[in-house]
């Protein structure tokens, strides 16, 4: 991730973001009590808001979180925080925690004001190298808690297994869990077998992915078959294709698998149809 933009939003205020503070005692930070979202904007133009608004409070609601915004002023807030960090393509992060109490306690205070952070980074695009060569997955096994559909800020489990991977050499951990595919530590996964796209189901194991539906959408408009389904440990390791999908990483084809060759080792057929497909949605409803 590049480096981050200039102002960032907190609290309802645009602040230089060296100048941005936040309580020691606020929940986010001792307990990991928020949830957040990530919204890839292009042109200046946030892509899929509603949904990604749509999913923020059904976070929001899963914690017994009070919005602490209505949607016509989140829409608002998002804008201007485009805005006020110039256009173009950019990665845009909202984060709202239970906001700051008066000490640490695991029962949290009944008259808290959430905290609402935000900020944005350049977002750049898939390097053409990586497009045609691919990237690369190591798999391990899912240490996560089991409420995977809320996108918490308590992100540790992920972030010791994308080390992991780094230090096996891939660029992103596929996770299985009781010997079924789960996800990728930030990403959903899919896999082609025998001509038919196959996606794991939406469940409490894994977040409910906007790219992924993006994807689907993409694969639908190509008439293209697509089962959502569970995909066990052995289909995976045999699967002609896979891709990664999220909002930042794009649509990826992964070509190697515990460093063994996925398929013939390059990115695949279907890959390259259903990113093009996708690339023409983003381009179409950001225009």
């Amino acid at each position: 991730m590049a480096a981050a933009l200039p102002i960032c939003l907190l609290d309802g205020v645009f602040v230089p973001a060296q100048d941005a503070r936040v309580s020691p005692f606020d929940r986010g930070f001792l307990f990991g009590d928020g949830v957040y979202e990530v919204i890839p904007c292009f042109n200046a133009k946030p892509f899929r808001l509603a949904a990604h608004l749509d999913r923020l409070q059904a976070g929001l609601d899963a914690l017994q979180i009070a919005n602490p915004h209505s949607r016509a002023q989140w829409t608002k807030l998002v804008h201007e925080l485009i805005a006020v960090n110039g256009v173009g393509n950019i990665g845009l992060y909202l984060e709202i925690t239970r906001g700051a109490g008066s000490g640490r306690d695991f029962l949290p205070q009944a008259d808290l004001k959430p905290t609402v952070f935000g900020f944005c980074w350049p977002l750049a695009p898939a390097r053409n190298a990586d497009l045609e060569r691919g990237i690369s997955g190591a798999t391990l096994d899912d240490i996560r808690w089991l409420r995977c559909d809320i996108k918490s800020v308590a992100l540790l489990a992920p972030v010791l297994l994308r080390m992991q991977a780094r230090d096996r050499g891939a660029d992103e951990a596929i996770l299985i869990h009781d010997g079924r595919l789960a996800e990728g530590s930030s990403s959903a996964v899919f896999i082609v077998e025998a001509g038919r796209i196959v996606s794991p189901p939406a469940s409490h194991e894994r977040l409910p992915s906007i790219t992924r539906l993006v994807v689907i959408e993409a694969a639908a408009a190509l008439q293209l078959p697509l089962d959502a389904r569970e995909v066990d440990r052995a289909e995976l390791d045999g699967a002609d294709e896979i891709w990664i999908a999220s909002s930042t990483r794009d649509v990826m084809p992964v070509v190697r698998l515990d460093k063994h060759a996925v398929g013939d080792g390059k990115p695949g057929p279907l890959w390259r149809r259903v990113y093009a497909q996708v690339q023409a949605i983003k381009r179409r409803e950001t225009r």
